[in-house]
């Protein structure tokens, strides 16, 4: 059977649209509430309105913060760049050759590092960092010395890649090496804590722990966070406000309250009855007029409403 226009197999049954409308808007099941279904005499037009997609009025702008790549230092926690190195210099691998030292100016210099390949540049730095950590003359296999080992491999990439960002085998193996040296941290950590903040210290790295609870940063979590403690602020200002005009009040409500209570008094020595109000309330209400009248005259600060971020006061399980 072939698929055809409902509002053409209408047609072709000569059934008037309007009692087909009324059928149609009267069934709640053809017609449910939150879609508004409507029949035209020449075209079929579904229209649904959908109430989640609506734009608020709020002045309330999020822009999402911008992705760290795991690669640069800011994020792997190395607060050391690769040093600029002296590429006249012979490498520390030679210099205890006695027949470099006695060889020609030209041969000298065919054996610094400049005309080397440039693995020899990371091995020079990779030296300088484990002469700093290593526990003696002849270790090579410890934490420390692998730490700073793959330190300087990491610094060199970190170099590299801000001089070529497109090289992508070189950002997989910088980040490699990062959660390699992560996991060794971590290691390290666990064992020997004071070690493991003696390190950080000599290669100048950040540790960051891994947090106990993964939590993505979405722009509907953050659109709430932000209503809410818009919310906060326009509650404090009206707090304020209000607070301000009782204070500008203070002053006629202290007068009144003195005069009415010299005419109570008044009306109850003439009346005969027991006073009710003494001299001393009187005395203390004057009291706190002068108070506040020397308040008034004397320079005041604007209060400033600042609404530290706090998950409790915004309604947010964290």
């Amino acid at each position: 059977m072939l698929n055809m226009n409902p509002l053409s197999c209408i047609r072709r049954l000569k059934v008037p649209i309007a009692s087909v409308m009324q059928y149609v808007n009267g069934n709640p099941l053809t017609n449910p509430a939150p879609i508004s279904f409507t029949v035209y005499e020449n075209c079929n037009i579904n229209h649904h309105t959908r109430g989640y997609a609506f734009k608020s009025d709020l002045k309330i702008k999020w822009i999402r913060p911008t992705k760290i790549p795991c690669y640069l230092p800011e994020k792997s926690g190395d607060t050391e760049t690769f040093p600029k190195l002296d590429l006249s210099s012979i490498p520390s691998t030679f210099q205890a050759s006695k027949e470099l030292q006695s060889a020609d100016e030209l041969v000298r210099r065919l054996f610094t590092i400049n005309f080397l390949p440039k693995s020899w540049v990371r091995k020079e730095y990779e030296k300088m960092l484990i002469d700093r950590v290593k526990r003696h003359a002849f270790d090579t296999n410890s934490p420390e010395v692998l730490i700073s080992r793959m330190t300087a491999r990491i610094r060199y990439l970190q170099r590299h890649i801000s001089e070529i960002p497109k090289d992508v085998r070189a950002r997989v193996v910088c980040k490699e090496m990062i959660d390699r040296r992560k996991k060794h941290l971590k290691n390290l950590r666990k064992v020997d804590y004071k070690l493991f903040e003696w390190l950080l210290e000599k290669l100048n790295i950040i540790y960051r722990p891994p947090p106990k609870r993964f939590h993505w940063i979405t722009r509907k979590e953050s659109l709430r966070k932000l209503t809410r403690r818009y919310c906060l602020g326009i509650r404090q200002e009206r707090i304020l406000a209000y607070k301000k005009h009782l204070e500008s009040q203070q002053e006629k409500f202290l007068i009144d309250k003195i005069e009415s209570l010299n005419w109570i008094r008044k009306e109850e020595l003439a009346c005969g009855f027991e006073v009710t109000v003494k001299e001393e309330d009187i005395e203390e209400v004057q009291r706190k007029l002068e108070q506040l009248r020397l308040k008034k005259k004397s320079p005041q600060k604007e209060e400033v409403v600042k609404i530290p971020y706090n998950p409790e006061a915004l309604g947010l399980d964290l």
